[in-house]
């Protein structure tokens, strides 16, 4: 397994902290091909370099930085560019590669492509990540029943936030899914209370070959 990819079922939901923890954890290389969105709180790029405690040689340019924090087909739109997904193949390179898409799996990158449309050309298996709170189990098994309409291989669930045993329990058995962990919320979220915190909580045997 060369290439992991992290999506969610929506955004804001801690998959950017969870891509961080696994890419440090693995010692792999960061790829987040479309940031939409700079602000004062820099990338996600920037965040995983610090949070995963990887060298920033470990941390790839993206194939395209868009202003506008909306949907990228639409960011892309106001900065006047295409995305070509000829742009967003896989990069080469040593070791393990975690790429992390935008939002949740039908994020459109055009009017007529999806994360879910590049996920089946990068032909990686895939890591849903979930928060535990309300409404989390209908996003879950939706999310689920498109990756695998498309024949995406589903790694598993990771959820974000604090224990609910039952929506957990019912995505992965509904979804015949693994069950990988759980990430708690973490104050303060730094590089070592991350570390430790994945550690606690995940097997890397489930990432690794």
């Amino acid at each position: 397994m060369t290439a992991i990819i992290v999506t969610g079922t929506d955004t804001g939901i801690g998959k950017t902290v969870f891509a961080a923890a696994l890419a440090g954890t693995l010692g792999a290389r960061y790829w987040k091909p479309v940031q939409a969105g700079i602000d004062g709180d820099g990338t996600d790029a920037e965040r995983v370099a610090y949070l995963s405690g990887l060298p920033r040689t470990r941390i790839l340019p993206e194939a395209y930085r868009l202003a506008t924090p909306c949907s990228p087909h639409l960011a892309a739109e106001i900065d006047r560019v295409a995305i070509d997904p000829a742009r967003l193949a896989l990069p080469r390179g040593d070791g393990p590669l975690v790429v992390e898409g935008a939002g949740g799996v039908l994020v459109p990158l055009s009017r007529g492509e999806t994360y879910a449309d590049q996920f089946v050309r990068w032909g990686a298996p895939v890591v849903l990540v979930a928060r535990t709170a309300l409404g989390t189990i209908n996003h879950a098994l939706l999310s689920i029943e498109a990756l695998r309409a498309r024949g995406i291989a589903v790694l598993g669930a990771a959820f974000v936030g604090d224990a609910q045993e039952d929506s957990e329990a019912t995505i992965c058995a509904m979804g015949q899914v693994r069950r990988l962990g759980r990430l708690p919320l973490l104050d303060p979220l730094t590089p070592e209370t991350l570390r430790a915190a994945f550690a606690d909580n995940f097997r890397i045997e489930d990432f690794t070959p």
